[in-house]
């Protein structure tokens, strides 16, 4: 998760920083909500200021108005703008922070799997702690496709028994486990470094005049002004709900202690549809489940995740005008549902390296079949009738 800069001692507070906002003037207000677009929103009364605060087109031809009029066209172009930069500041924040929800929860899985499985390994197998300390530190080096096929021969030729198959079966899940781990720690750094760059960066200058409709040195004007007189309220709000303390404790970088702390708000969950990931839906749960468990191969688990993350896939429908999170809401739901306890870790892992049954032991253990009862002189009757008599009352062959 991202680092809060915040300090225990700082009176600083989400609804502190909304109260100075609150009180600026209309131009100071739009300007600090449009730059922290991804915590605050534009009101609809500061959407009718831009309006009628753009400069005029005809004033630019050289035609000076004498009148202006606010049409519903020029409101509407207003909110279409602020709409497309707030959905996209708002779902990288909300995309980050599920990248950091899911990666969190699925290394503790996975830590959580291998455990059990070097349980099983000492518990049900007697497998001695040096060489399953071994096969941890051969992990990383380990090639589990081949390992596999070569097990699976021997089993179909009855040259290892279901108990030794087993064993060894587990040692293989174990490492492709902590190898994951391996993985997911490394994506869970760069995934909070990417979810402090979407809540700490402020929104461009281009952007803002593109939302404003002015001048980019008017613009500029107005930012440094409503940010100065911004930082300076902040600073005299702190020091009275705080007396005392800005001479004990070392001065604050506001701005940055401003994102810090609305960086700790909760994040706002958007409402997406699916977006034909994986061909089907069932077909996608069904793949986010088997990631969940870790028994995803490893070559396709990383395409899949960077599917899950940055829309990748060919066979999604690019409708949204950004990113789905779709993918990424289920997979946060089946991780939530799992049955984590180590009963359920340990059901599963027995469950997916037992060896699989063979053919002809199938076929003597399964049921034998039902001997057909001979037909009564009521059901010769009906099947007579549906297949016909001919001339000579004989049950005709022709069918």
């Amino acid at each position: 998760m991202a680092t809060a800069i915040t300090t225990p001692a700082s009176p600083l507070t989400p609804a502190l920083i909304e109260s100075v906002i609150d009180a600026m003037p209309i131009q100071g207000r739009i300007m600090l909500r449009l730059i922290l677009l991804q915590h605050f929103d534009v009101t609809e009364e500061e959407i009718h200021y831009i309006a009628s605060d753009r400069p005029d087109p005809r004033c630019v031809s050289g035609t000076k108005p004498t009148y202006n009029i606010m049409t519903q066209e020029a409101l509407k172009a207003v909110r279409d703008k602020r709409d497309q930069y707030l959905r996209h500041v708002r779902l990288k924040r909300e995309r980050t922070f599920l990248q950091c929800e899911c990666i969190s929860k699925l290394l503790a899985l996975r830590i959580a799997m291998a455990d059990r499985a070097a349980t099983l390994l000492a518990t049900r197998f007697g497998m001695s702690a040096e060489a399953i300390d071994q096969l941890k530190s051969q992990a990383r080096s380990a090639v589990p496709k081949p390992a596999i096929r070569a097990l699976d021969q021997r089993w179909d030729a009855d040259d290892i028994t279901a108990d030794d198959y087993q064993q060894q079966r587990l040692g293989i899940d174990m490492q492709t486990q902590l190898r994951l781990a391996d993985k997911y720690r490394k994506r869970l750094d760069l995934a909070e470094r990417e979810r402090q760059t979407a809540d700490f960066s402020p929104l461009q200058d281009h952007e803002i005049a593109h939302i404003w409709g002015i001048p980019a040195g008017s613009l500029q004007a107005r930012k440094v002004k409503y940010m100065t007189q911004f930082l300076q309220s902040l600073q005299q709000a702190m020091q009275r709900s705080a007396p005392g303390t800005g001479a004990q404790s070392p001065p604050l970088d506001l701005w940055k202690e401003t994102f810090a702390v609305l960086a700790t708000r909760p994040v706002e969950r958007s409402t997406s549809t699916y977006d034909g990931l994986e061909r089907t839906e069932s077909a996608l749960i069904d793949k986010l489940t088997t990631l969940a468990w870790g028994s995803l191969g490893e070559d396709v688990e990383t395409k899949f995740w960077n599917s899950l993350v940055f829309g990748a896939s060919s066979n999604a429908m690019h409708s949204e005008i950004t990113r789905n999170l779709f993918g990424m809401q289920r997979l946060v739901a089946i991780l939530n549902d799992l049955d984590t306890s180590p009963e359920g870790l340990d059901e599963e892992l027995l469950r997916r390296t037992a060896p699989a049954p063979k053919a002809g032991v199938a076929a003597l253990d399964g049921p034998a079949g039902d001997v057909p009862e001979p037909l009564t002189d009521v059901q010769e009757q009906i099947l007579s009738n549906f297949r016909g008599e001919d001339a000579s009352s004989r049950a005709t062959d022709k069918w």
